[in-house]
């Protein structure tokens, strides 16, 4: 791997660990979620959130911060109530 593909994906880890963060904070109730998971969640939120930004707002949509965050706490939700769904 060269060093821009090492970059990117040390930027896209911890942008996925601030994102994730976010969400979790947003989110009420318990996150049975490590940092991993958390840098998971923010990873797939933030695919989430520009693949929902594309599908509504055109090609030319440019991803941010905002859709971003919302598509983290959709993930953490959606794991969190996963997770709760076992406990009895």
């Amino acid at each position: 791997m060269n060093e821009i593909t090492i970059w990117f994906l040390l930027t896209l880890a911890l942008f996925g660990l601030i994102v994730g963060a976010i969400a979790r904070l947003l989110v009420p109730g318990p996150s049975p979620m490590g940092v991993l998971g958390t840098m998971a969640a923010g990873i797939a939120g933030a695919f989430l959130g520009g693949l929902a930004g594309r599908l509504l707002w055109g090609a030319t949509y440019t991803p941010g911060w905002i859709m971003s965050i919302l598509g983290a706490v959709v993930v953490v939700w959606a794991v969190t109530r996963r997770r709760r769904a076992y406990y009895y």
